[in-house]
């Protein structure tokens, strides 16, 4: 292998690790979020289940390109149907154009038919205390309230609805092995998307 070879192949383990303030195998930060009903939910709720946290944000492209294609929902879909806890995040800032409160966070939600729980964190308390940088930016915590896998929700990094059906989804492959019983074999991917707009 060439020598530049090697550097991109360092470079990019060295990024994908500066984004995570939480490492694989250690035990996931709780937190206590508002859904767009303004009903407090926390992660420790879910004690003893498989939990998916995907960061969103619907003005990102990235987002969209799952959303209205309708492929987030049907993932969220096949959790559920696995008995999987998906809590979708929105750590937007109220500063960014982006933004969305409770009411316009709702409204979107119902158009949308989403799947999961939608939590809203403005002060950006949860993006922080994960690393979440990207949206989408997917977590996977286990039963034991340790994370299994972090980073990008499939492997082509592009806004384009056409790729989904070609790329390899890093989250249902890993939610598939870990209720298998088997380890996770892809457990942290550097993650794609817009980023969070704190």
């Amino acid at each position: 292998m060439r020598l530049p070879q090697l550097f991109w192949i360092f470079l990019l383990t060295a990024t994908t690790s500066l984004f995570a303030n939480v490492k694989n195998g250690e035990h996931a930060p709780d937190f206590t979020l508002k859904n767009t009903q303004g009903e407090e939910v926390s992660l420790h709720d879910y004690e003893g289940k498989y939990v998916v946290l995907e960061w969103v944000n619907p003005g990102c492209p990235f987002v969209q390109k799952h959303y209205n294609s309708g492929n987030m929902q049907k993932l969220q879909a096949k959790a559920e149907g696995m008995d999987v806890v998906w809590l979708s995040i929105n750590s937007t800032s109220p500063k960014s154009g982006d933004y969305l409160d409770a009411s316009a966070s709702s409204k979107w939600y119902q158009e949308h038919d989403v799947k999961s729980q939608w939590l809203l964190d403005p002060e950006g308390k949860a993006s922080k205390a994960y690393g979440a940088v990207r949206t989408p930016h997917m977590f996977i915590i286990n039963p034991q309230g340790n994370v299994i896998y972090q980073g990008a929700i499939d492997s082509i990094n592009s806004a384009d609805p056409a790729d989904i059906e070609k790329a390899d989804n890093y989250v249902m492959d890993a939610l598939k092995e870990a209720t298998d019983g088997k380890n996770v074999s892809i457990a942290q991917t550097r993650p794609y998307g817009c980023t969070v707009k704190q």
